[in-house]
């Protein structure tokens, strides 16, 4: 009886340190990302200058992957942003076709009110029906007011409603500096938004709606026997230009928002308020230069691989897998990949049971002592308890290992 009594206290004890909390206790590190072999590996990274000073109110550089800031000066004024109002007007129609609730097929009717529209046009004609696709590449090449006030109009009914829908998904996208007044960009009183916005904007149209992005990269578009350029000039001119919106209006100076790509990393630049068609396409290149010659975006981890595995207590199995559970991407000064560090914090007690996607610890990521990345390790399969006497035995291991500890 006294043996039985004695078993059962030092069950109960060291049941009482396996399901008690336990603080998390680092791993040894490791230095991400693994160098190729026949890799030459930069010792000393370069130095980074400051961002190029540009002749304009204000702009931004940001990684569309990470929507990190590589460089920025005035981004969050608040700006007339002319005809790249029509960024937030095809996005909205493409979430349209992409989600099935009209076709690229679709006719539109032209209405009088889009027929008079001035400025830019596509030249649709009053009482005549265009194909939703027709309109769409009028919108994003021609950059077309009598298109876009038509695509509006059918999407909503009117185009009062559809600037309703245009201010609704402007929150929710966190574009918190923007207010629409109508789906063109037609000056209007406390029709603004900022730089920073539209690149919120832009990663939008980049990763929301990849399908239909490469629209556009298109340089021309004939309609009515017109045929007219893309107004965005650097597509003629750097073949990494993929798009995306010119503006222009007295009161917002010549604007653009634009969005290259090479090998992995790919930049958006908004610039806003330059003198001229010339000058906008200019201080444009110089952002986009700037961030392509200093900067890359860097994967460190996938969703869902494997990083170590953990001892697992009072198990059916001892050990269980830890993965991460979404990707890592940085952005990154060039050089600079070598010199980080990633450490795994894993619980110190693990106990079954062990669910799937069960959070196990974290791991960080650190580059010259600035933690970066801060994100959770869980379980990649599960673990059932053991029986009784496997869970007994367990429990008496680690009475003893904290005993003596």
């Amino acid at each position: 009886m006294m043996i039985k009594q004695f078993v059962a206290s030092i069950f109960l004890a060291g049941a009482g340190l396996a399901f008690a909390q336990q603080p998390s206790v680092p791993v040894p590190s490791t230095t991400l990302p693994t160098p190729v072999p026949g890799q030459v590996v930069q010792q000393q990274p370069q130095a980074i200058p400051a961002a190029p000073q540009l002749a304009a109110t204000g702009y931004i550089l940001v990684d569309a992957t990470t929507g990190s800031i590589v460089a920025e000066y005035n981004s969050a004024q608040r700006l007339p942003p002319a005809s790249l109002t029509k960024m937030m007007s095809s996005y909205l129609v493409v979430d349209e076709i992409e989600k099935g609730r009209i076709s690229e097929d679709s006719l539109v009717n032209i209405s009088v009110k889009a027929w008079k529209m001035g400025g830019s046009r596509m030249y649709v004609k009053e009482g005549t029906q265009v194909p939703v696709i027709d309109l769409l590449r009028g919108v994003i090449i021609q950059s077309g007011n009598d298109a876009t006030v038509a695509l509006a109009e059918y999407v909503s009914g009117n185009e009062d409603a559809f600037v309703d829908l245009m201010n609704q998904t402007a929150a929710r996208l966190g574009m918190v500096d923007t207010h629409f007044e109508n789906s063109s960009g037609w000056p209007a009183e406390g029709h603004l938004t900022t730089a920073k916005d539209l690149a919120v904007l832009a990663r939008a149209i980049i990763n929301d709606h990849p399908t239909h992005y490469p629209l556009h990269a298109e340089k021309y578009f004939t309609y009515n026997n017109i045929r007219q350029p893309n107004r965005n000039t650097l597509l003629f001119r750097d073949e990494a230009v993929d798009g995306l919106k010119t503006g222009h209006t007295d009161e917002a100076g010549y604007c653009l928002v634009a969005s290259a790509k090479r090998d992995n990393t790919r930049f958006i630049a908004v610039v806003m308020g330059t003198a001229s068609e010339s000058a906008r396409a200019a201080e444009t290149e110089k952002l986009l230069a700037y961030g392509f010659r200093y900067f890359q975006t860097t994967s460190l981890y996938q969703a869902g691989q494997q990083v170590g595995t953990s001892r697992v207590w009072a198990g059916k199995a001892e050990e269980v897998s830890l993965a991460i559970p979404k990707d890592i991407v940085l952005t990154l000064p060039k050089g600079r990949e070598q010199l980080l560090q990633a450490k795994m914090h894993v619980n110190e007690v693990i106990k079954a049971p062990i669910a799937v996607g069960q959070e196990l610890g974290n791991l960080t990521v650190e580059l010259d002592g600035q933690l970066l990345v801060n994100t959770p390790i869980v379980a990649v399969n599960a673990v059932e308890e053991a029986g009784f006497f496997a869970r007994l035995l367990d429990s008496l291991k680690l009475f003893f290992r904290n005993l003596f500890s």
